[in-house]
């Protein structure tokens, strides 16, 4: 082992347009040990000291390494309801019952995220899978608090809820089992099909007007989304999930996101119209978003999958972007601003209109609500 400075990726995208494009490889992991996943590098945490990268000194000593398998740890969350107040996303209260997400998408927003647990943004992120085992506990508690005042939750704003690690779990559902309990409203956001696995809840949920439900597409391309999302499910299982929800009175809607210069921008249209015929009443759309390391980290996916197109993508994202890489201005983030953000945003508006996408979801309900009965562990004095 030995230490160096991590190089930037401005250094390496200068590499990957030069003689030496298979120098700048090299500091991506050798492909067949992160098969299935989006990240293309596992560099330490921005909290880290140090930077630590095994490779070959000219001995021949290295052994062959392990390829990245998921890992999965154990937390107690103290609670479970996050609060937000930014002003330009719908909700106000959010559930994450997992940390990482092994879905592995690498234009990931949440990724810098789990710097704050001492990993990599990049493999670790979508290997190192934290699991809130208390988590349905936590929200009966909180729910059941004296001062609790009903709000609608969402679910699926930071990892997915229904990633890999909810088969075995079973968080999500438990969850929702709560919620229907409690007569709780609730809006879930995914890129699975295993939430057709509780569709009996959505559908009791539903009937009340205590739920909605969001399926985010991003690509119809079979192959192209395997690239972009190695471990979620294909563009045609989340159409049917989404034929199934609608079928079932559910409220769904789609999620085009996010929309990314060519890559899949050329898709926006295809994507509502396939979603707009199994059934979704509405959809949204946003524009690739690159915070912190997820930069670097998206950088390297377009070297590893798309080298020819590099500079072009990252020419017109800056585009949207003031120039930058990225813009946290709230209202902005999301959409971006410059001539290529307003055509996409015109284009979807109007695809939007054609497909009937354009209606608003129905509220939902907040006067149903039954605080949970708790265990109450005060002992009797008789």
């Amino acid at each position: 082992m030995a230490l160096y400075q991590a190089p930037s990726f401005e250094a390496l995208e200068k590499l990957s347009r030069s003689r030496d494009a298979d120098l700048a490889r090299r500091e991506l992991v050798d492909p067949s040990r992160n098969r299935g996943r989006g990240a293309q590098s596992n560099r330490s945490g921005r909290f880290e000291r140090q930077v630590r990268e095994s490779f070959d000194d000219g001995w021949n000593s290295v052994e062959t390494l392990p390829q990245f398998e998921t890992v999965e740890h154990s937390e107690r969350a103290k609670t479970i309801i996050t609060s937000n107040d930014s002003p330009d996303i719908s909700f106000d209260r959010s559930i994450n019952a997992y940390r990482g997400c092994e879905h592995g998408c690498s234009y990931c927003f949440a990724r810098p995220s789990h710097a704050f647990l001492g990993h990599s943004a990049g493999l670790e992120f979508e290997r190192d899978i934290y699991v809130k085992t208390n988590a349905v506990e936590a929200l009966r508690a909180e729910l059941g608090a004296r001062n609790y005042r009903v709000k609608p939750v969402a679910m699926g704003t930071n990892t997915d809820p229904y990633q890999p690690a909810e088969r075995k779990h079973k968080l999500t559902r438990g969850i929702l089992e709560v919620m229907l309990e409690t007569r709780h409203p609730v809006t879930v956001l995914t890129k699975s099909a295993l939430l057709i696995r509780d569709l009996d809840l959505l559908t009791e949920l539903a009937k009340l007007r205590l739920v909605k439900v969001g399926i985010s597409v991003t690509s119809m391309d079979h192959k192209l989304s395997r690239k972009m999302e190695p471990r979620a499910s294909s563009p045609a299982r989340r159409l049917e999930a989404i034929r199934l929800l609608s079928e079932a009175g559910i409220p769904v809607s789609v999620l085009a996101a996010p929309m990314i210069p060519a890559i899949n921008d050329m898709e926006l249209e295809r994507i509502l119209d396939a979603a707009a015929a199994q059934g979704a009443k509405s959809a949204s759309m946003i524009l690739l978003r690159l915070p912190g390391e997820v930069r670097d980290i998206f950088r390297e996916w377009l070297l590893r999958h798309f080298p020819d197109r590099v500079r072009h993508v990252l020419s017109l994202v800056r585009e949207t972007r003031g120039g930058k890489d990225y813009d946290s201005r709230w209202g902005t983030r999301m959409t971006g601003e410059g001539p290529y953000a307003t055509l996409l945003s015109q284009r979807f508006d109007k695809a939007r209109e054609r497909y009937g996408l354009d209606a608003k979801l129905p509220g939902l309900r907040s006067d149903l609500f039954i605080a949970p009965k708790l265990e109450d562990r005060q002992m009797s004095l008789f």
